[in-house]
């Protein structure tokens, strides 16, 4: 089964930037796959956990964490299809955090910051190592997203829905290929 890699905190804001496009062909004994520019990749070799992140961490100009997980979590997600029934304004954007470890609290969602009709970030169900999401396009959203981390007691990451959909598209080609 193929491995998921989302790296934390990398290109945002001109900080810790580095071109994740190169990185499949530096190491292509592990068949990557770029997914976009936050530093999200498809796995598609057989690979340790352990492994990967030490190969990874090697290649990376700065130090990072470096969250994995199963393609099969990523397509069960995609399966439990968390946004039914949403609807989506303009300026409204669904997304995933990924937590890099179990959490130590569970707080019961849905939930939103700030409370009320305003909110800007909404967390409506978590599955896993995931927790999905609505955000409105503001220029307080960030520090509500940064929120996330302090509410379950762990790093996590952010990726858009899109991000999410372009990981299952690489997911279902490398199991058409028998890879």
């Amino acid at each position: 089964m193929a491995l998921v890699v989302f790296l934390r905190g990398v290109n945002v804001g001109g900080h810790r930037v580095f071109r994740p496009s190169t990185l499949p062909a530096q190491l292509p004994e592990l068949g990557l796959v770029n997914i976009g520019a936050a530093g999200t990749f498809v796995v598609r070799r057989r690979v340790g956990r352990a492994k990967l992140r030490r190969v990874l961490g090697r290649q990376l100009p700065f130090a990072a964490e470096i969250v994995v997980c199963d393609g099969a979590q990523v397509r069960a997600l995609i399966a439990r299809n968390l946004f039914a029934g949403l609807r989506l304004r303009p300026g409204m954007v669904r997304f995933v955090s990924i937590l890099s470890a179990t959490p130590k609290v569970a707080p019961q969602l849905p939930l939103a910051f700030p409370a009320g009709r305003r909110w800007l970030v909404r967390l409506i169900a978590r599955t896993d190592y995931f927790v999905a999401g609505v955000y409105r396009r503001h220029m307080r959203t960030i520090g509500y997203l940064g929120r996330i981390d302090r509410l379950f007691d762990v790093a996590l990451t952010t990726r858009s829905w899109s991000t999410f959909t372009a990981i299952a598209r690489v997911l279902d080609t490398a199991k058409a290929r028998g890879a």
